[in-house]
This record gives C-alpha cells, sequence and structure tokens, in this order.
C-alpha cells in the first residue's frame, strides 16, 4: 500500500508540473508553518544518508551579509510515511521521491494547503537526486523564497503605516507596518525606524539618485557602495564626526532581481560605525525606474547585537518588494 501510495502522489504531483490543483483550490485548507522553515518529506534513510547531507548543504548553508552563520532556511523532516492531514500543509515543502521514476524536479503550487510551494525531486537512485537538487537549486530556493516573502507581506498588511507624505514625494506605495515610524524626511529622503528594545533597532533608507549615478558593468557595486557611503555619512551622522560606512573587510554581495517588474540591484553586506564600536548587516535595493530616469533606492539594515538578524534582514526585504512605482 505504502508503494502505491508513493507512486500516485508522484503521479499526481508531477502531472500538475507548475499548475495549481484544478477543482479543489476552493476546499484546500490553510497552510501553516514558521517563516522560512522547510518541510523535508523524506524516509528516514533517505534524510540521514548522502541525500540528506546535500539537502542540508544547499538550504541550511549561511544566508549572504550576516555577522555570523546563520542557515538560509530552518528544516524539519516529516517521513514520508505520514506526510498527511496536518503535516501535510506546510507552506513550503521539498518532498523527495526515490524508486523507479525518471529523474525529475517540479515544482507545484497549492498541492494540499493554500497558500503553498511543493518541490518534487525524483529519482532511481541517490545520485540521480543530488544531481537534481544541485542542477535545480536556484530555481527551488526561488521559488520558496518568493512564497516566504508573499506571507510575510501578508502579515505586514495586517496593520500598516500612514506613510503617504513619503509615497507621494517619491511617487512610489509601500507596505510598512505601524511599528515602524519616520524619523526624518529631508527633501527626497526618508529614514525610517522600529525599536526592538532602548538600544537595537532596525531601520530603512529610500530616497532617489539620477540614473547615471550607478554604471552597468564591474564598476555596479563600487558605485552602489559609494553612493550608499555617501548618503549615511550626509544624511545620519553622529556626534564627534561618527558616521556610518560599508564595512571594507567585508566584500559585499551582488545579484540581479526583479522588484515591481522592474531590474534591480541587490546588495548584502555589513556596515559599521566610524569612530564608534557599532555593526550590523544591511540589505539595499536599486530599482530601475527609466521613466522618470532615476534609480529608486531602499535600504534596510539592523543593529542588534547578540541576537540572530536572519528575520530582521528578511522583514525588511519583504517591505522594500511590496514597492510598486506610480
Amino acid at each position: 500500500m505504502k508503494a502505491l501510495y508513493t507512486v500516485l502522489f508522484c503521479v499526481l504531483l508531477l502531472a500538475c508540473g507548475d499548475k495549481k490543483v484544478e477543482d479543489n483550490t476552493t476546499y484546500l485548507p490553510a497552510s501553516n508553518g514558521n517563516l522560512n522553515t522547510i518541510s523535508i518529506v523524506a524516509d528516514n534513510i533517505v534524510w540521514e544518508g548522502e541525500v540528506g547531507e546535500k539537502i542540508r548543504n544547499i538550504f541550511a548553508a549561511p544566508l549572504n551579509g550576516l555577522p555570523t552563520e546563520e542557515p538560509m532556511f530552518n528544516m524539519r523532516q516529516i517521513p514520508t510515511q505520514v506526510f498527511d492531514g496536518f503535516a501535510a500543509r506546510s507552506r513550503i515543502v521539498l518532498k523527495i521521491e526515490k524508486g523507479n521514476i525518471e529523474a525529475t524536479t517540479k515544482i507545484v503550487n497549492e498541492a494540499f494547503a493554500k497558500p503553498q510551494t511543493v518541490a518534487v525531486v525524483g529519482g532511481k537512485s541517490d545520485k540521480d537526486i543530488i544531481a537534481q537538487l544541485e542542477e535545480n537549486k536556484a530555481k527551488i530556493i526561488d521559488a520558496f523564497t518568493k512564497e516566504e516573502v508573499k506571507e510575510k507581506q501578508r502579515r505586514i498588511k495586517l496593520s500598516l503605516l500612514d506613510d503617504t507624505v513619503m509615497e507621494n514625494k517619491l511617487g512610489i506605495t509601500i507596505n510598512m507596518p505601524s511599528a515602524y515610524r519616520i524619523s526624518k524626511a529631508d527633501d527626497n529622503f526618508f529614514w525610517v525606524r522600529k525599536n526592538l528594545s532602548n538600544t537595537k533597532t532596525m531601520e530603512l533608507m529610500f530616497y532617489e539618485v539620477p540614473f547615471e549615478t550607478i554604471s552597468i558593468g564591474d564598476s555596479t557595486i563600487v558605485d552602489i557602495v559609494k553612493m550608499r557611503d555617501e548618503i549615511t555619512k550626509s544624511k545620519i551622522p553622529g556626534e564627534d564626526d561618527i558616521y556610518m560606512a560599508v564595512e571594507d573587510a567585508y566584500a559585499p554581495s551582488m545579484f540581479k532581481t526583479i522588484i515591481d517588474n522592474k531590474p534591480a540591484y541587490e546588495v548584502r553586506g555589513m556596515w559599521i560605525m566610524k569612530g564608534f564600536t557599532m555593526a550590523g548587516p544591511f540589505i539595499t535595493y536599486a530599482i530601475e525606474d527609466k521613466i522618470n530616469n532615476r534609480y529608486l533606492i531602499a535600504d534596510g539594515y539592523v543593529y542588534a547585537p547578540s541576537l540572530e538578524k536572519r528575520d530582521y534582514i528578511f522583514e525588511l526585504e519583504s517591505i522594500i518588494k511590496s514597492i510598486t512605482i506610480n
């Protein structure tokens, strides 16, 4: 029976492809789970072997741009035979199918719950499955991240900050939680803050720069870092010539992404306070806005010594990715 169920389950998911399950959508239960936590559906022997090791190496790899090692995703393993009912309602699922099937990877939306993203990786052997994981890891991570950003944005919408002045000035709309406050509005520069405690904060900067500020090519990341340093030094200065700057000793990483259907650069790295002992992670987005001949800059950073920072940076990322340019 177990073997039959496994074959039927795999056939169902692979047949669905990238489409949602039809006709049952209305009746799907709500998904559940902590943010950035993957349910790994795999037999114990698979999880404890080379396939499990590959999964941990890929999905629990340290996230770029944090001062200490924190995993990209948390994971919990669910044996195949108990993947049913409540266990099948996890929002992001990686299901490993090993058997007499062709090596393949499929991403299925809302197979057992709503919203939900399920990645199904199958093969006849461990070698086949490992090759599929390696070949498709970027696609799977992207699908899981998008699902989690959507869920975080849904939660943010439950209580929003009235940021009409900023939106009108910059020509954008954005979903900002009411726990944040606008601390500085200087021409087209806005500094937004959320206190985690008396000394720990999450902060955002929004501003625009002329299109020619950022060149395309090898110097793109250099231009973005230079731009950020100039802004933080002039707009958020401290006392006694103390100011924020990108940490030279920790080389920032740059990626291309899409926000509001527009090309954007994403830069992750570490900031420090020149002249004072403070530091933390930051994430900067430069969103291409050709119609207005500008880059819209959205930057988030965290100061939370002794605390893990992945989820704080993820919140800032989710806020920024809610931007639409009017």
